[in-house]
């Protein structure tokens, strides 16, 4: 059995904050903002992929409202993720990626980025896709204001055992 799973998620980008994209630290001015350490690529993969599962959203199972997730790791929450539906019986098939960012050029970073990603989620980094694009210049990613992820992810049941 096949399932699909889609997320989207903008976060702010505020001078002065570490700027971490798909576990990358990035030199840049800016940084993504968030209750975890706010890497808005690790989040949309770990949403995606709880959404092919029907499991609901990231918030439910890392609220903001848990002193315990503020400023956490965000490639523990997507391990932990990944373990959880790994448990269930689900392998990665395919995650594709789109980050709208105007700055700055993601190009040279993301070769890790897949890396990184493949490795929490025990699948080859071939089935991960890590794309970027600009607003030219236009609302608040053109604006430099946010940066906004998305990711959708095919899961495999090798067995089916949730609810």
């Amino acid at each position: 059995m096949m399932k699909i799973g889609f997320s989207k998620d903008v976060h702010p980008l505020v001078e002065g904050e570490p700027f971490i994209l798909g576990g990358v630290h990035i030199d840049h001015h800016k940084g993504s903002v968030g209750y975890s350490d706010g890497d808005c690529l690790m989040h949309v993969v770990a949403e995606a992929i709880l959404g092919a599962c029907a499991l609901g959203d990231l918030g439910k199972f890392f609220p903001d409202t848990e002193p315990k997730y503020k400023g956490y790791d965000s490639t523990l929450i997507l391990k932990e993720v990944f373990d959880f539906v790994y448990k269930k019986g689900f392998e990665v098939c395919n995650i594709d990626c789109m980050v709208s960012l105007e700055k700055p050029k993601l190009q040279p970073y993301i070769k890790e980025m897949r890396k990184i990603i493949a490795k929490i989620l025990a699948c080859d980094k071939k089935v991960i896709s890590i794309k970027a694009t600009t607003f030219e210049g236009l609302g608040i990613v053109g604006k430099e204001e946010a940066i906004i992820c998305e990711a959708i992810v095919m899961l495999e049941a090798t067995q089916f055992t949730l609810d």
